[in-house]
Formats: C-alpha cells, sequence, structure tokens
C-alpha cells in the first residue's frame, strides 16, 4: 500500500474491516515501518476510536488485537413520514440508546419539521445520559429524492416545501437553538438521504452481507427502491435512482400522480391510491397507514387491492430484476404483507426469464419500522470513519486541543 494510502484513516479502515486487526498485521498490510504504525495508532487512540482487547494466542505470545471503539461517541438519526417522524440515539456499532416517535406533518414544511426534530433530539440526549458534546453527526431519512453531496431534497412529490431547501443548514441552526452550540472541531455534520436508499442499506448489511446486487421497495404512501451494489448505495449522478414510482403505466393515463403527471405506478398501486379507492368503497382510510391496519385486520376489499397493487409493482419489477439481477429482492413499507407479497411475486416469475429468477430470493424486511434508523446511523458512520473523512477530522480535533 502506497504511503499516502496507509494513513491514520486507512488504518482504521483495516481495523474496522477486520483486514488487519494487530500492528504487525498492519505493518505487513501497508508496508508503513512499526514506529509510523505506532505514531498512526497513537493518533487513533488519542481520539478515542480505538480499544484494545485480548488477542488469541498461536504458541507464543498473544498480539494484542485492535478494535473500533464504537462507544467512543453518538449518532442521532431522524426518519420522516408523511404524517408522524421517528428520531433515535445510537452508539456508533448501530445499538440503540434511546428512541421517540411523534406527530410531524411533513406537508407543514421544512422549518416547521426540522425545529420539531431538534426540540426531540434534547430530551433523547437527556433519557440516555449523553452529553450533547458526544454527538459525531446527525442522519436524516426522508421519503423523496435527494442530491447526497448538497443534502437537498430535489422536486419531492409528497414533499411540498422542501424542494432545495437548505436542510443540513437549517437544522444547523435549530440545534444551536434547542440543544446547544456547535462542537467545538466544527459544524455539525448532517446528512441526508432517500429512505429506500438507507432502509436498503441497512437491510443489506444487516441481513444479507454477502449479496452483492441487493433492492428495496418502499411501498407506502408512495414508492421507492433502494439498490446497493458491492456493499454501498447505488444513487446514481444526482440522487434519482431508484425512483420508480413514477414509471408510467401505459394502460392506466387516466390516474393523476402527485407529481402533476398521469398513468405514476404510484397513482395506481401506492398506499395512497389504495386508501383513495378504500374510501370511495365505503371504507374510510386516510394513509398507507390506515391500510396497514386494515390489512392486519383481513379487511377483503384492502387485501384485494394490496394483491393487485403488488401485480402492478410487480410489472415494472421485472424490467428492474432483468437489468440489475439482484440476488435479493425485499419489499418493504405499509403494503409489504403477504397479499402484495403474492401479486409481485406472481408477476417476476411470471414474466422474468427464468435465469434472471433462478437466484433471486423475494422476501419482506427483517428490520421493519426500524430500517431508515439504523441505515442513516450507518450512513453517517460509514462517511465519518472513511478514511479522507478520518483524517480531516482528526486534523480538526489535533488543531481544537491545542488550539493551534
Amino acid at each position: 500500500m502506497a504511503g499516502n494510502q496507509a494513513s491514520a484513516g486507512h488504518l482504521l479502515q483495516l481495523i474496522r474491516s477486520g483486514e488487519a486487526t494487530t500492528r504487525g498485521q498492519l505493518q505487513q498490510a501497508t508496508g508503513l515501518s512499526r514506529s509510523t504504525v505506532g505514531h498512526r495508532l497513537d493518533q487513533l487512540f488519542g481520539a478515542g476510536w480505538l480499544r484494545g482487547a485480548a488477542g488469541t494466542s498461536t504458541g507464543g505470545r498473544p498480539s494484542a488485537r485492535l478494535e473500533f471503539d464504537p462507544s467512543h461517541a453518538v449518532v442521532l438519526v431522524a426518519d420522516l413520514e408523511t404524517r408522524h417522524a421517528r428520531v433515535a440515539l445510537l452508539d456508533l456499532a448501530g445499538n440503540v440508546l434511546a428512541e421517540h416517535t411523534g406527530p410531524l406533518v411533513i406537508a407543514d414544511g421544512p422549518d416547521i419539521a426540522l425545529d420539531r426534530l431538534a426540540r426531540w433530539f434534547g430530551p433523547l440526549l437527556a433519557e440516555a445520559g449523553v452529553a450533547a458534546g458526544r454527538v459525531c453527526g446527525v442522519g436524516l431519512s426522508v421519503p423523496g429524492p435527494v442530491d447526497w453531496e448538497t443534502a437537498r431534497i430535489v422536486q419531492p412529490p409528497i414533499m411540498p416545501g422542501w424542494d432545495s431547501f437548505p436542510v443540513r443548514e437549517r437544522l444547523r441552526e435549530a440545534w444551536t437553538e434547542h440543544v446547544g452550540p456547535m462542537p467545538a472541531a466544527g459544524p455539525l455534520p448532517v446528512f441526508v438521504d432517500n429512505d429506500a436508499n438507507l432502509m436498503a442499506l441497512a437491510e443489506q448489511r444487516s441481513g444479507h452481507p454477502d449479496c452483492s446486487a441487493f433492492v428495496l421497495v418502499k411501498a407506502s404512501t408512495g414508492i421507492g427502491a433502494g439498490v446497493v451494489v458491492k456493499g454501498e448505495v447505488y444513487r446514481g449522478i444526482d440522487g434519482g435512482a431508484g425512483d420508480i414510482g413514477h414509471i408510467r403505466l401505459h394502460d392506466r393515463l387516466d390516474a393523476l400522480c402527485m407529481c402533476g403527471s398521469y398513468g405514476c405506478l404510484a397513482a395506481v398501486a401506492s398506499g395512497r391510491s389504495i386508501a383513495s379507492q378504500l374510501t370511495a368503497a365505503g371504507v374510510p382510510t386516510a394513509s398507507g397507514s390506515d391500510v396497514r391496519e386494515h390489512l392486519a385486520a383481513g379487511q377483503p376489499d384492502a387485501v384485494r387491492l394490496a394483491r393487485e397493487a403488488g401485480q402492478r409493482v410487480g410489472e415494472v419489477l421485472v424490467t428492474v430484476v432483468t437489468l440489475l439481477n439482484p440476488g435479493v429482492l425485499m419489499l418493504s413499507g405499509d403494503l409489504a404483507g403477504t397479499p402484495f407479497l403474492t401479486g409481485v411475486r406472481e408477476l417476476i416469475y411470471q414474466r422474468a426469464m427464468p435465469r434472471t429468477t433462478a437466484h433471486l430470493q423475494v422476501v419482506t424486511s427483517a428490520l421493519g419500522d426500524r430500517a431508515a434508523l439504523l441505515g442513516a446511523a450507518r450512513m453517517v458512520v460509514d462517511h465519518l470513519y472513511a478514511p479522507d473523512r478520518a483524517n480531516a477530522r482528526l486534523a480538526a480535533l489535533a488543531t481544537a486541543t491545542t488550539g493551534l
């Protein structure tokens, strides 16, 4: 490994991945001298990012095994739905330390929503007995397309007022108002991504780590997909990948979508669409979550409509599966019960080539309502402790400590 590829951040990556967990293994993997490895490990220990653990003996003295310390900081995350939100405090290993769910109407706009989230953060920290200064970053999951680099939401059909809004900057302002000052090392890192992306990331990492092509479809108020390829979220060039809810169905050009177009899959097969159909049939239903309650109760019309919705989504997923050839297709969200799953499977196995589906698993969510929260936490940790960002943070910590 070249010298510029063996910084303290790169050593941390080797340790976190399990590729090299002793000083000797780090020397071998990087080609660095013993003293240079020791110096860079001193940086990581000084930041509190590493801890030692007893190694296993191979006949001589046991080697000192090195581990990433997931307790040295915490992450705050939020999952915004259309009518409520969840917030949680997690350690860096993804263990939930405190959690809260409350009403939040996303259509009220970003100023109100982000202010409410910040108001929830303080009590969450207090409940867990964690000081605000230990928060290393905030992750936000939203039901709309996101330009990941700028943390701005792009033309979201079900989030009026959010288009191009400076979410990162506004959340920092709300943090300062309701929680406290920014960290000495710099502004609080804030990351935002689409909910289906984060759900896919969490589900793939926790349940299907060996699956190199993983697709998750969230079917709730809207319909979206998250794609994970070789362990990384595939977002496209500007965050638009996976927005399958706005693929047009040629035979339903009468269906008006929230985006303003006609014939979109979401206008025909989403939780919002089923809710409207149920209400028209005399079964009052306000949202996708209400549809889920009807499905849990076995309401006949809801069961029938969910199966039909699964078939319509399955029509689109035949193309997705053929294009990406995933090992796992996971269904999640309010509609992802047996009727919807049955409808999707019927169409995929009926219309896709046997070669495409021979090794395909079609399953439902394992993490449930926590998937987006866990994915948001992974997003924050993956980015903050990636080699280049880790090096920059180490430098900032050193400057904050010395005052230089």
